[in-house]
């Protein structure tokens, strides 16, 4: 291995135990992040309570975080210059641990508020770098896999971060979940600095200070588009899904968790599936995704009481959504490989904007029109997503 591994990409005809350890850190990492994001979904109701305001209001919380990440992804690729990604990341994980410490500590909205704008930088820097840093650190016939690994963490937080910090908020009460996090993300701060090798600024990024626009091609163009539309309509309606399944499906709130564990594991399984089929036909496995979602959601709205079919319509729902963020991110990087951090921090900023403004209309409809509408409003978007791709440019 050349002396300048560490500043450029792997080109080793194989990646070493001790890169896929890296590799893994950084997994684990996106898995913190996104957990951190969505736990409020698992502890709306009783976060609400302790917060004293209404579930729409702390399910506004996403849309913070989101937004501030969808600002800060795009920003840092352009800001770091020569610093070493390493040492950005670990301080990435330290600041997500104050956001997370100050979101267990919030006596009201605004507080609140302000630990998750907290939290919203330390999500952009990361999860916007996670993917382009894994590029650097594996040989090339691995990088889809390494990808799909690194992305797959945002799936893992499904499968065991949002179920079982639901489990610790319905055993010890929703702040302990938070301050678990913010202990753990402490913890990775530390394992980041040890995993990674110095990773400064690659020189074959030395043109990533172009206009963004010239990033816009076609098929980034239409790739992003479709994935908007696809975060937003998930968001608006996932964001409500324990007062779908408590309300609307009549499902005790002990039932909650194994729910959200079997939407998990579906959507681990979604991740490495549209990984694997991404790495030849993103667009295809794209398309397929939407119309998962779309069915979905719909089924959720169709099924009413009857409980049994929650289980159905949440394993197709996690497995469609799964795949989703390593599909669309692999689909980014091959449409630009010259401009890998360019582009990863243009989709992330993308993906957690729509994640930000999903959660707005999902409150914003399910306080002014109820649970079934905004159900049936989330499965048309993820339609209207499906048909932008099928009918779209080509190239």
């Amino acid at each position: 291995m050349s002396s300048t591994v560490s500043t450029t990409a792997v080109d080793d005809s194989r990646t070493t135990p001790r890169r896929w350890a890296a590799v893994a850190v950084l997994s684990l990492s996106t898995f913190l992040v996104v957990t951190s994001e969505m736990l409020p979904i698992g502890v709306l109701t009783p976060m609400a309570e302790g917060l004293g305001i209404s579930t729409g209001a702390t399910g506004s919380s996403l849309t913070v975080t989101g937004l501030v990440a969808a600002v800060t992804a795009p920003l840092v690729p352009r800001l770091l210059g020569g610093l070493d990604r390493r040492a950005v990341l670990a301080v990435a994980m330290v600041v997500l641990a104050l956001g997370n410490a100050l979101t267990a500590l919030a006596s009201g909205f605004a507080f609140m508020v302000l630990s998750r704008v907290i939290l919203g930088l330390a999500m952009g820097t990361v999860w916007g770098m996670a993917a382009a840093v894994t590029t650097r650190l594996v040989a090339p016939r691995d990088v889809a896999l390494a990808v799909s690994f690194v992305i797959g963490g945002v799936a893992a937080a499904s499968v065991a971060g949002v179920p079982l910090g639901t489990m610790v908020g319905d055993a010890l009460g929703w702040r302990a979940a938070f301050t678990a996090l913010a202990i753990a993300a402490l913890v990775l701060a530390a394992a980041l600095t040890v995993a990674l090798p110095r990773l400064p600024r690659p020189a074959a990024s030395a043109g990533d200070d172009g206009p963004a626009q010239a990033l816009l091609t076609p098929a980034v163009a239409i790739g992003l588009a479709m994935v908007a539309l696809l975060v937003t309509a998930h968001f608006a309606a996932y964001t409500y899904v324990r007062p779908v399944l408590e309300e609307h499906s009549g499902l005790a709130p002990t039932a909650i968790a194994p729910l959200l564990l079997v939407y998990g594991l579906f959507g681990l399984a979604g991740n490495f599936l549209a990984g694997a089929t991404a790495a030849r036909r993103s667009r295809l496995t794209i398309l397929t995704l939407a119309g998962g979602i779309a069915l979905a959601v719909a089924l959720s709205a169709l099924s009413g009481q009857t409980s049994w079919v929650a289980w159905v319509w949440i394993a197709l729902w996690g497995a469609a959504y799964g795949g989703v963020s390593v599909a669309g991110q692999l689909w980014m990087t091959r449409a630009v490989p010259h401009r890998v951090e360019q582009i990863a921090g243009l989709y992330v900023g993308v993906f957690t904007a729509s994640i930000a403004l999903g959660a707005l209309l999902g409150g914003v409809v399910v306080e002014a029109a109820g649970l079934v509408l905004l159900l049936w409003s989330a499965a048309a978007l993820a339609l209207v997503s499906l048909l932008v791709g099928v009918f779209g440019p080509r190239r």
